[in-house]
């Protein structure tokens, strides 16, 4: 199996990639065995439903690049030499995580980390692909348009004592503290979140992972920002099913948002 897909723009395409490197599921059948079976089945820290939820972004003629593989097999927004991204105190689960969020073993034998040689193969396997792939589309859309705009797409439960002590905002955008975008690019993505009914901040409690602060360099027209977002608003009171209601109104804002943003890219020479 292929540690990403990729979903083709329909109609023209706009300057602007998906990145959703959190949505995966899958544990490869060689190291399913190691995990803990009451976990397992359905791995908590998974950003669940996200590329549902912004399964109308093709449409718009934007390229969307999702992950197949569970982040507890390896994170593909973490640093690749496993530098920690906050320093802060909160919970830090590495390149091959060995806890989830809330400190919880995700292992049978609940070892204290994976050794360096399984992680040097998962990170040939599982993690490299995500980030050549990345990287090729990027040059790509650069190539075509001389710009480009990556939106890297996270979700997260409301409340996670082990990272923050109170309800996370409903919508957090990330850049890197002003790094990984152009000024116009974060006030126009920010006052369009703000427009919204959600309660929206900006670089808290989350600024952004290895992708918006690797691939985010505005300077040669290429972008990146992150947007976390609580489960809530488009998931059931639980945060395990998906909720039409709730995701449509979530799936608006998002498209007005992109929408702008795509407008603001322009078309090739613009």
């Amino acid at each position: 199996m292929s540690p990403f897909t990729v979903s083709l723009p329909e109609g023209q395409r706009a300057p602007v990639l998906l990145s959703i490197p959190h949505c995966g599921t899958w544990i490869p059948d060689e190291l399913i065995d190691q995990y803990n079976p009451d976990l397992i089945h359905a791995p908590d820290d998974t950003d669940w439903f996200v590329d549902r939820l912004y399964d109308f972004a093709p449409a718009m003629g934007i390229t969307v690049l999702q992950a197949t593989y569970s982040r507890w097999v390896i994170d593909l927004n973490r640093d690749p030499a496993n530098k920690p991204l906050y320093s802060d105190g909160r919970i830090i689960t590495e390149l091959c995580p060995v806890t989830d969020f809330l400190g919880e073993p995700i292992y049978r034998d609940h070892r204290q980390q994976v050794g360096s040689d399984e992680v040097a193969q998962r990170k040939e396997k599982y993690y490299q692909p995500y980030h050549d792939k990345l990287t090729e589309v990027i040059n790509e859309l650069k190539a075509e348009f001389g710009k480009v705009l990556v939106w890297d797409c996270h979700s997260i439960r409301r409340y996670v004592k082990t990272i923050y002590n109170e309800n996370f905002p409903d919508l957090i955008l990330g850049d890197a503290d002003g790094t990984s975008a152009s000024p116009n690019a974060i006030e126009l993505a920010f006052t369009g979140l703000k427009a919204s009914a959600y309660s929206v901040s900006h670089n808290f409690p989350f600024k952004g992972g290895y992708i918006t602060r690797h691939y985010g360099r505005p300077l040669e027209n290429q972008q990146v920002l992150q947007l976390e977002m609580t489960k809530i608003n488009y998931m059931n009171d639980t945060e395990t099913h998906y909720h039409e209601e709730r995701a449509e109104r979530m799936r608006n804002v998002l498209r007005n948002v992109l929408s702008s943003l795509a407008d603001m890219m322009g078309k090739k020479g613009s």
